[in-house]
């Protein structure tokens, strides 16, 4: 039998100016615009037929403090189908609240670059379905990686960043995709900060060379502008697809873009 391909809609939450949780939209992890109430998104897209949400909280780890639990809660109140939260978890007491708070999953990226045992314990403790690992990679052009793709006819590497895209690791993403599978990760969440917000497609070579180097299921994220780019996220080995502004603003539907895809015969569940 062969498994749907899974279209995902995802919010990015951070604290307004009083102090309330808020949808936001950027580029390149920057310049973020208010988009909506997490709870309302939440809402709708659990009506309108997507196959799993995700919640991130954007700010959590860069600010050193814990995910927004009640806000979790209030949206998971909302969503009947499965729930990924990410955000500010570095330890297995975060992955047992957010999971006791309503998530189905949890993401995490920083926590498990700063100590990948987290990867292991979270598995063990919780079983490997409901640890994400979140990749925020970056290109770099030089000499400092281990596996290089070819982008724009230059040679380049994919480098793991923390704190919402605001440092660099020096981990090459390949190669930590391949730890985090080994170590007990359930999926892998692929986000590229230089496609983030473009709406121009995923980063192809990225979602490529992660898909190549696991077998764990892979998510592809940033940059998806129309169904196109969702399929050919497909194409090249992605498991799901996550967009965030093209469903936000209404510029497609989740049922315009699953009719897309099943048109051009990937299997989704419609």
């Amino acid at each position: 039998m062969t498994l749907t391909k899974r279209v995902i809609p995802c919010i990015d939450v951070d604290l307004d100016e009083d102090g309330n949780a808020a949808v936001y939209t950027g580029v390149n992890f920057e310049d973020l615009e208010y988009t909506g109430d997490p709870v309302e998104l939440a809402k709708k897209y659990n009506e309108a037929g997507a196959d799993e949400f995700v919640f991130l909280d954007i700010t959590a780890s860069a600010d050193g403090r814990e995910t927004m639990l009640s806000v979790v809660e209030s949206v998971a109140d909302e969503v009947f189908i499965p729930l990924t939260v990410g955000g500010g978890i570095r330890d297995t007491d975060d992955i047992k609240e957010t999971l006791r708070a309503g998530a189905d999953k949890v993401s995490i990226n920083t926590g498990a670059l700063e100590r990948p045992e987290l990867i292991t314990e979270g598995a063990k403790a919780f079983g490997s379905q409901c640890i994400v690992i979140s990749v925020d990679a970056r290109r770099r052009f030089d000499e400092d990686g281990e596996h290089y793709a070819r982008v724009d006819g230059e040679s380049c590497w994919f480098e793991c960043t923390v704190k919402g895209g605001r440092e660099g690791t020096g981990i090459d993403v390949v190669e930590w995709a391949a730890e985090a599978e080994e170590r007990g990760a359930g999926e892998l969440f692929v986000n590229s900060i230089d496609k983030d917000g473009t709406k121009d497609g995923y980063d192809l070579p990225l979602t490529s060379a992660v898909c190549d180097a696991v077998s764990t299921p892979v998510i592809a994220s940033s940059g998806c502008g129309e169904p196109e780019h969702m399929l050919e996220a497909f194409e090249s080995g992605a498991d799901a697809a996550l967009a965030a502004s093209i469903f936000h603003f209404e510029e497609y539907t989740i049922e315009e873009v699953k009719e897309y895809l099943d048109e051009n015969d990937v299997p989704v569940r419609l």
